[in-house]
């Protein structure tokens, strides 16, 4: 199984695709679309759209893993995160590939064991488990961890809810 991770955000956009083979996970990349907050929103969600549409053309995951949104002290960030995760849902859908959600605890409890592990610890996670030579960048393995917990789930909990929420 092939699992295209993403760790929203209209600044920093993370990407991570992985392959589960029985018991073995293995990167097949990584990366992030970036903008700034003088470009147009609409310019910045229509980079992060065509870059998931591009990295599913090019990567052909069975399924796009998006980690949830958690809202913080700043609505400014919840409202522009969901704009994200709205961008790489309607991606997925206009490719008619499968979405599911992950909440971050869920994310860290699987990849770190620990669901509120910090993100030096979710880097050094991810380089373990995926033999990397050097931890990858934060939103980037943010976004190798999303996709690692969906690759771990059991096969019943993944056939159970394609397409819906995983984990709280």
């Amino acid at each position: 199984m092939r699992v295209l991770g993403i760790d929203p955000g209209t600044a920093a956009c993370g990407y991570g695709l992985v392959e589960e083979d029985g018991s073995r996970l293995r990167c097949l990349g990584h990366g992030r679309w970036t903008s700034t907050a003088r470009e147009p929103i609409g310019e910045r969600l229509r980079r992060i759209f065509a870059g998931v549409q591009d990295a599913i053309a090019e990567g052909r995951p069975d399924i796009v893993a998006v980690e949830e949104s958690v809202v913080g002290a700043d609505p400014r960030v919840a409202l522009s995160v969901g704009q994200a995760r709205g961008a790489v849902l309607v991606a997925a859908a206009s490719l008619d590939l499968a979405c599911v959600e992950i909440s971050p605890t869920r994310v860290k409890q699987t990849v770190c064991g620990y669901g509120r592990a910090e993100k030096a610890q979710v880097q050094r996670m991810v380089r373990i488990l995926l033999s990397l030579d050097r931890e990858p960048p934060s939103h980037e393995a943010d976004a190798l961890a999303v996709a690692i917990c969906h690759a771990m789930s059991s096969p019943l909990a993944r056939m159970a809810s394609p397409g819906a929420r995983v984990g709280r």
